[in-house]
């Protein structure tokens, strides 16, 4: 690899570049650079590229050299795109671990680390050909007859250079445009190109000046004489001087709601010559002003913590701090954060789910004010444009993020905080890459040689052990901020409630006792349904016939908000039923219950309550989940139901019952992660009561009262857990004491299905022996129409886990090579939890 500054690199010299293309491609392509673009390219930059017959990319230079392709002949870029790299050393380097350890392509991690803005995409272009008379093989002019239709696209073409495909489809007020384009394109009238087009564009605003004749006061002071008869535009020019006092730029929008004279006036006052009217960009993202510092002093368990996080960082990298729900760990994160700036470092904030960061940016933000910057899917493309670039130069000091802030391009980075480190949301299941955000982290630290601290008051079973066994440093805080006392939890027996009759719809007496009595105190409540939608299943109660998803294995749950039957796997939806389709009976039952029953009971029990439900379909909007948290923050609403969302992190001080309607739906998911996982979310949903000076109350609802999870739950007994889940797991070789791989192979053909999958387990098995299991159908086995099978790979400790994923992609490729095989689908998810 040769530096792009080398001064041996002459201006004449022949330059080849490896590019990362943003397609899943097993291998990547070497193209040639025209001798004038010497001097522009460099590692890191886009350049465009032509793959294939007519498609244009832009793809990412990962190496310049000399030495040209050894079975192809190299193409030329066709232009390069960036003044700068925007990508850095570090991320290429991050791209090439995750490619090599979660069995991926490159393209796939470019695609999943730049923002949309940054990717370009080719759109076709028609041209008008030179209209010259065409003719025959003997040179006789031939009359060509044209459509009506296509004279409208060639006389468009006439007044317009070009036209896109979506131009002709609005100038013909139709969709199905191609086979008019191709007709004239074999009569020789078009021609077709691809144009890469630039998708971010800056946000422009228009601001306001005074024109530079009016600077001199004799000019200005016979302007006021004469717009005296004008009092809107005058008020305009008194509001203009008035801002122009205290800020250097004045914006329209400021000018109009200073003056209150209207558009009209202040268009009169520009078509005089006397106010002019530029536009420059502006940021996308909301800027803070609070840019003063707040101090606290930490309790005498934050200050040994924060003291033990340092000294521990003198040996070991990765600190894990164990701290109960409520005990401060945001305070001690931000002394750190405050350190690692004061060293000239960036700082990742990683959160696992976006409603964290609504919260937790407000409460950073007062320290840190504008050098604060917060990144996550709900931003659009051109709002994450700018994130990326203001990270790489540097503006942001902090980056609040979900998973995909692992990817943006820092330059300094000192420190990573993972919090809540054990979520699963952390976890990337589709599309490929199926990384692991808390892994990808710590790879990223160790890459800039930073610090970084996982946090968690139910820490991961892998991160526990990691820090039992040395590998982390373990920091624990067993006491709640501010001396405030865990929360008292309390089971109630469902079937021995209804056995009693004293069940009112999904609440026992003793929650709506609860309830009642904390609205009463003007206080608030969480209810928790790890269920969506208003019932879970609808049958027929005469032939037992329920509707499934055309999609997927899986029945459809009944939403009322929408009044349809949905799935949640692939999101197709019907019309719901009240006669039964297959015996035309019309008993349809409902089925288990979700969050929209949950809060259509409760309605009917609180009448004056003010209810909110915070759910994968109730925060669909960009803001709408701000909202949710903002008005329960404010007191606005009473009760809160949600699903997991409830559970991650959410600090409302005025809290002090949680109530869980159903504890069974989490202990009794078919998963060996299922006890931690129930553990983990009742621990943390009971840690959002009495956050504040009052204790609060937490009751659990549950068919099995005395289940050994609830119970720990109940007594906080996280080593008590960890232990005998850790016993069950090095009995039956499950993680940490093995790596999984799981291997899912799919197609539309069942029984091309069956045979391919046991071809492939068979392969495996013939290397890799019994640490091969499968094919087995998943728990879910067919999903947007495809049907799936799934072989999992155990590889234990004494195994190379790098050779394992050696002959998983060899058997994949000489698999897949096969021609009867070409079509069957295989994706790998390497630690799959």
């Amino acid at each position: 690899m040769l530096d792009f500054l080398d001064p041996e690199f002459e201006e004449r010299e022949t330059l080849f570049i490896e590019v990362i293309l943003p397609l899943s491609l097993s291998k990547n392509y070497i193209y040639r650079v025209p001798f004038e673009l010497n001097d522009q390219i460099a590692i890191g930059k886009r350049v465009v590229v032509q793959f294939g017959k007519n498609k244009i990319y832009t793809a990412l230079i990962k190496s310049i050299s000399r030495k040209a392709p050894d079975i192809y002949e190299a193409k030329y870029i066709i232009d390069v795109v960036d003044a700068y790299p925007i990508i850095t050393d570090q991320q290429l380097h991050l791209w090439d671990w995750m490619t090599s350890y979660y069995l991926c392509n490159e393209g796939d991690v470019m695609s999943a680390a730049l923002p949309t803005g940054l990717k370009l995409a080719s759109e076709t272009i028609i041209v008008l050909k030179e209209e010259s008379p065409l003719a025959d093989e003997d040179g006789v002019v031939l009359e060509i007859v044209f459509t009506d239709k296509e004279q409208i696209i060639l006389n468009a073409l006439r007044s317009r250079p070009r036209l896109t495909i979506d131009d002709v489809s609005a100038l013909l007020g139709q969709k199905t445009v191609y086979p008019i384009i191709n007709s004239l394109l074999g009569k020789g009238m078009v021609y077709i190109a691809e144009e890469v087009v630039e998708k971010y564009k800056p946000l422009l605003k228009s601001f306001i000046s005074l024109q530079p004749f009016y600077n001199e006061e004799e000019n200005l002071k016979q302007l006021f004489s004469i717009l005296e008869r004008a009092p809107k535009q005058l008020n305009a020019l008194l509001a203009y001087l008035k801002l122009s006092k205290q800020q250097t730029t004045i914006s329209k929008q400021q000018l109009l709601e200073e003056s209150a004279c209207g558009t009209a006036a202040l268009k009169t006052l520009i078509d005089k010559d006397i106010f002019a009217v530029y536009k420059r960009p502006v940021s996308r993202l909301l800027e803070s002003a609070d840019d003063f510092v707040l101090n606290f002093e930490l309790s005498e368990a934050q200050n040994k913590a924060l003291q033990q996080i340092e000294d521990g960082f003198v040996d070991k990298d990765v600190m894990l701090l164990h701290g109960v729900t409520a005990s401060g760990k945001t305070q001690i994160y931000i002394k750190l954060i405050e350190k690692a700036i004061e060293n000239g470092g960036q700082v990742l904030f990683l959160l696992p789910e976006i409603a964290l960061t609504t919260q937790i940016v407000e409460r950073i933000q007062r320290y840190f004010g504008d050098a604060i910057g917060v990144y996550h899917s709900k931003f659009n493309n051109n709002e994450r444009v700018e994130i990326w670039n203001k990270v790489l130069n540097g503006k942001y000091r902090v980056v609040l993020g979900a998973r995909s802030a692992v990817f943006l391009p820092f330059k300094e980075l000192k420190l990573i905080v993972v919090d809540e480190e054990h979520e699963s949301s952390y976890k990337q299941n589709e599309p490929s890459p199926r990384y692991q955000a808390r892994d990808v982290a710590v790879y990223l630290s160790h890459l800039y040689q930073a610090k970084i601290v996982l946090g968690s008051a139910t820490p991961s079973i892998e991160s526990y052990y990691n820090a039992v066994n040395g590998k982390y440093g373990l920091v624990s805080i067993t006491e709640r901020f501010g001396g405030v006392e865990l929360p008292l939890q309390e089971v109630i027996s469902i079937s021995e409630e209804t056995k009693r009759k004293k069940m009112i719809s999904y609440f026992s007496s003793k929650l709506v006792e609860e309830i009642t009595f904390t609205l009463e105190n003007k206080e608030q409540v969480i209810l928790f349904q790890n269920r969506r939608g208003y019932a879970t299943i609808l049958i027929c109660g005469t032939c037992g016939y329920a509707p499934k998803c055309v999609n997927c294995d899986v029945s459809l749950t009944y939403h009322k908000t929408s009044g349809k039957l949905h799935c949640h796997y692939c999101g197709y939806h019907q019309s719901s039923i009240n006669i039964c389709p297959a015996c035309g009976s019309v008993h349809i039952e409902q089925k288990g219950f979700g969050t929209e029953r949950v809060e259509e009971e409760l309605s009917l029990i609180f009448p004056e309550a003010k209810i909110s439900r915070l759910d994968v379909d109730s925060t669909r909007t960009k803001n709408g989940l701000q909202q949710i948290i903002s008005d329960f923050q404010e007191k606005k609403t009473d009760i809160l139901i949600g699903t997991q969302m409830v559970a991650k992190g959410l600090d409302f001080d005025n809290v002090t019952l949680i109530g869980v309607i159903n504890a069974d739906t989490l202990l009794n998911y078919p998963d060996f992660r299922a006890f931690e996982r129930s553990y983990q979310l009742l621990a943390q949903v009971a840690g959002r009561a009495g956050r504040r000076d009052k204790q609060g109350k937490v009751i659990i609802q549950a068919y099995d009262d005395n289940h050994r999870i609830i119970n720990q739950v109940i007594d906080n007994k996280y080593l008590e857990m960890y232990n005998e889940e850790l016993a069950e797991r090095r009995q039956f070789n499950y993680p940490p004491f093995t790596r999984l791989i799981f291997v899912n192979i799919k197609h539309k053909d069942a029984d091309l299905l069956n045979v391919a999958s046991q071809k492939f387990a068979n392969i495996l098995k013939g290397q890799l022996g019994g640490r091969v299991l499968g094919p087995e159908q998943p728990l879910v086995s067919r999903v947007r129409n495809y049907y799936i099978k799934q072989v999992i790979i155990k590889s234990d400790k004494n195994t190379s886990v790098q050779k394992v994923k050696s002959i998983l992609k060899e058997t994949i490729l000489m698999f897949q090579s096969e021609k009867d095989y070409r079509a069957v689908n295989i994706q790998v998810d390497v630690d799959p939890y």
